[in-house]
């Protein structure tokens, strides 16, 4: 419909429709004419609106509107593309989008999508699947939107939802001494070592699928961890390096197991000195799922629920650890943590640990006591005088 008039300001201009509504548009920094994206009732209102466009452009907060008008899903997938991400991190990513990110943003630009849209997904995504999920879904989310603003594609991030992108994980069990060993035994020869090592390295399962002949010093009992080789969904092998520098480290390990390395060593290792220390029945390299099945038929002889993982083994040896003395920093190294936030994870305190501490604080008071009874007292001294 044909314009009824307009008038001429300082910055921009305002016109009225025959409708009696009114418009406002305006040229950018490249000369480019830039037309407000709705209509206002009055002049006024179309007047402030040029004026806060003014004044982003003054300040230097201006964005071309037409700027964020990018598919979100290619302009995600890019993003995990420059990544340079790990083989698993690069797999994970890619679920989380095929799975819960894309099926709702997939045909949206990257300004279409606002904070009410993120909150009904994510609202919808409770509902389907865990709250893992979704919190690791979030925070992926976030972090390809932050980028865009970055680029200056969006004036704002749309995932503002405090505390969204947290994992609430529960409290894992810890295995007692006993059941280690029961594990080791339930397991069988072949990969007894392993639950040791898992238990008592700490070493990741990624990371004991890596290891040769050469990085065990059987003498100094110590494990040298120098790559990872996580199984990817696909079964593929990634060799590559370590979750973290951190995790490139020398494991230090208890006398104890000095019998079952050697025997490892003896009975299952490749030979040569870059054989692998863990292997299948059939010589091939350690597999995800078939240690898997023999994992579940372990835990399940030893009785130890369902969800106690693998992983959890690195729990235990860290609770034992904090026991004999070992300090945060010790925890750090030996688990190949980057972070104090990561290694505090397994700095447990359970009921065994504070009973520990009850006694000790015990015995501390009584000897204080009977150190401060057998002081002569102040009496005692002027009688004495």
């Amino acid at each position: 419909m044909g314009n009824k008039k307009g008038t001429r300001r300082r910055f921009g201009a305002v016109r009225q429709y025959r409708s009696g509504r009114w418009t406002a548009s305006y040229r950018g920094p490249d000369g480019q004419e830039f037309r407000a994206p709705e209509t206002f009732d009055t002049k006024r209102d179309a007047e402030v609106w040029l004026s806060q466009v003014e004044a982003d452009l003054s300040r230097g907060d201006w964005q071309d509107p037409d700027a964020g008008a990018v598919n979100f899903k290619e302009y995600a997938l890019q993003w995990v593309d420059e990544r340079g991400l790990a083989a698993t991190t690069d797999e994970l990513y890619r679920r989380l989008l095929r799975l819960h990110i894309l099926p709702a943003f997939e045909d949206l630009d990257l300004d279409e999508i606002t904070a009410p849209r993120v909150r009904t997904w994510r609202t919808e995504r409770l509902k389907a699947t865990g709250a893992t999920t979704v919190a690791k879904s979030y925070r992926l989310l976030k972090a390809i939107m932050e980028t865009a603003v970055d680029d200056e594609l969006i004036r704002r991030n749309p995932c503002r939802i405090r505390g969204a992108g947290k994992e609430s994980a529960a409290g894992r069990q810890i295995a007692t001494v006993d059941q280690v060993d029961a594990l080791a035994d339930a397991i069988g020869p072949r990969w007894r070592l392993m639950v040791f090592l898992g238990a008592y390295g700490p070493m990741r399962p990624e990371e004991q699928a890596e290891l040769r002949r050469k990085d065990v010093d059987l003498d100094a009992m110590t494990i040298r961890v120098r790559q990872a080789a996580p199984e990817l969904t696909t079964g593929k092998r990634a060799e590559g390096p370590t979750k973290s520098e951190a995790g490139k480290r020398v494991v230090v390990l208890p006398a104890f197991l000095r019998t079952d390395l050697r025997r490892h060593l003896d009975w299952y290792a490749e030979k040569g000195s870059d054989g692998l220390l863990f292997v299948g029945e059939k010589g091939k390299p350690f597999r995800r799922s078939t240690f898997g099945r023999k994992w579940r038929k372990a835990r399940a002889a030893v009785g130890l629920p369902d969800d106690f993982r693998f992983y959890d083994l690195r729990h235990t040896g860290h609770t034992l650890a904090t026991r004999s003395g070992a300090t945060l920093k010790d925890t750090m190294v030996r688990a190949g943590q980057s972070s104090e936030k990561a290694a505090l994870i397994y700095q447990h305190s359970d009921l065994t640990r504070q009973q520990e501490v009850a006694s000790g604080l015990d015995q501390l008071v009584r000897a204080a006591r009977r150190k401060g009874a057998e002081q002569p007292s102040g009496a005692d001294l002027v009688r004495d005088a």
